[in-house]
């Protein structure tokens, strides 16, 4: 894991998701990149190393959907850390708080405070896919 954190530090990632000897490095922001992997080759994330700058619900929804193995972070949200550890993946972290906040930190993340009152990845999904639809209407 120290290996792919220093990769997502030094090349200033978002994400960097190890597949045995298959590194894959991303750089939008939010969970654009989970987001479509989980969409198009979830087999990649199926017992993956993750390495990540920031983790809300809505990210640890996909890895737990994708499978992943083990999550290294440098910021989590409390409640994407519960819901990581009840569907018992590892997770090492430097900071965890009580939610991620929005891009231009005025309030909270939209994903993070539409899955507020959600508990599972299976309900937080439906929420995720509405939203990266919606954003992609947009542009």
């Amino acid at each position: 894991m120290d290996k792919l954190v220093d990769i997502l530090d030094e090349g200033k990632y978002s994400c960097v998701i190890a597949h045995g000897d298959c590194i894959r490095t991303f750089t939008r922001r939010g969970v654009a990149d989970l987001y479509d992997l989980l969409q198009e080759d979830a087999s990649f994330l199926h017992g993956a190393s993750v390495a990540d700058k920031v983790i809300g619900k809505a990210a640890a929804t996909l890895m737990i959907l994708g499978k992943v193995k083990e999550v290294s972070v440098h910021t989590i949200s409390l409640p994407a850390l519960q819901l990581l550890q009840e569907a018992g993946i590892p997770v090492q972290y430097d900071e965890a708080v009580p939610h991620i906040i929005n891009r231009d930190r005025t309030g909270w993340c939209p994903l993070e405070q539409a899955s507020r009152d959600l508990h599972s990845a299976e309900e937080i999904y439906p929420v995720i896919q509405n939203f990266v639809m919606q954003q992609r209407s947009r542009s």
